[in-house]
């Protein structure tokens, strides 16, 4: 009998799992997954080595904390379907809808992977047992939860081939710090992400319009520890958080982050309408969250009302449309427009860099709680 991913105890299991399920001819997830663009999860690479000589000493309380929650593995055997798994009419879904939600699947799908991917990598070249057995741990989750998207798609004749998507996506470098912030905050909004729509459809049970969003409470606390985990690993060196230089880095990372999921929400408005979640409400309690989350390491966060804030993400959601179209059209013109798209979107990114931002005291003790 097959091991089901979501049993598995390392992130090797759960990928093996998933490959030996019956393949599908439908190859439009994979080349979806493929893309790279300013919008689409990437697979990142760094140097290990670094990353192997952190020192968790300055943290040990906590981190040994963090380490026998996620071995005591609470979430094993969860990512699965079960009899609360209701039947999905995917023949009838509104064309819109259908193709916008198998849009967000595949885009979970990769960010989830990708996750697997770097964390993986790193156990293996580890030999610092600390980082290692963490980044086993957070591999085996991440390939639970890309296995479970997959398990969802297979319903609508679509998989994700993992074991290609390894190999074959391009790979961006990231010095080990800007790993820190930009994988501490693709956790952090990630739970904030999933957490808001679980608690809205737990409100509005009528709009849970497919069963994976019953699932997204546990989900979400995996990417709460994973979270915490790299707030941990900031905490090992205070120059990453504290030193002026750094602060600029953050500062931009949290500005990235925001507005790359801003404008990615709101291509998707016919998922946002069946969920009944306004992209604009959302994307602000998303950043309301996070933000509240991100006062246990950073040491500001953004100013989110701010009269600029969403005139200026809207802007840049208007050049992105504008960018989009002229790739469509093609020939000068078409360049034309998707230039005059990247200066506009670019122009007011940094509008929003001059934002002044808040200032607040980072506690002691990083760790936190999952609460809402």
């Amino acid at each position: 009998m097959n091991m089901h991913s979501s049993d598995a105890t390392t992130a090797e299991e759960a990928i093996a799992a998933q490959e030996a399920l019956p393949p599908l001819t439908n190859e439009d997830a994979t080349r979806v997954a493929m893309q790279n663009t300013l919008l689409t999860p990437r697979f990142y690479t760094t140097d290990f080595d670094e990353m192997d000589a952190i020192d968790v000493t300055p943290v040990r309380a906590e981190w040994d904390k963090l380490i026998a929650q996620m071995k005591a593995d609470p979430n094993k055997g969860h990512f699965k379907k079960t009899d609360d798994w209701d039947h999905v009419d995917w023949n009838g879904m509104e064309p819109k809808l259908k193709a916008e939600f198998i849009d967000f699947l595949i885009s979970s799908c990769t960010a989830e992977f990708s996750g697997c991917v770097l964390y993986k990598e790193m156990k293996r070249r580890g030999s610092n047992e600390d980082i290692t057995t963490l980044f086993q741990l957070m591999a085996r989750d991440e390939a639970r939860h890309a296995g479970f998207i997959n398990d969802a798609l297979r319903e609508a004749g679509i998989a994700v081939n993992l074991g290609f998507l390894t190999q074959a996506k391009k790979y961006t470098y990231f010095r080990p710090k800007f790993i820190y912030y930009a994988t501490y905050l693709s956790e952090k909004i990630g739970y904030a992400r999933y957490i808001t729509i679980f608690r809205h459809l737990e409100a509005h049970p009528e709009k849970r319009f497919h069963p994976i969003f019953k699932w997204f409470r546990e989900w979400c606390n995996d990417e709460f520890s994973h979270g915490e985990a790299f707030a941990l690993l900031m905490k090992t060196d205070p120059a990453l958080t504290e030193s002026r230089v750094n602060k600029l880095w953050i500062k931009f990372f949290l500005t990235a982050v925001f507005a790359t999921m801003w404008v990615r929400d709101h291509q998707r408005p016919e998922f946002h309408k069946a969920l009944g979640v306004d992209p604009a409400w959302y994307g602000q309690e998303v950043f309301r969250k996070t933000s509240e989350i991100t006062r246990q390491v950073f040491p500001m966060t953004l100013d989110i009302d701010h009269p600029r804030w969403e005139p200026t993400l809207n802007r840049i959601q208007a050049a992105n449309v504008q960018i989009a179209a002229g790739e469509r059209q093609g020939g000068l013109r078409g360049k034309l427009k998707a230039l005059g798209g990247r200066i506009r979107a670019g122009a007011n990114f940094v509008s929003l860099l001059t934002i002044p931002v808040q200032k607040n005291a980072v506690p002691d003790s990083p760790r936190l709680e999952p609460v809402y």
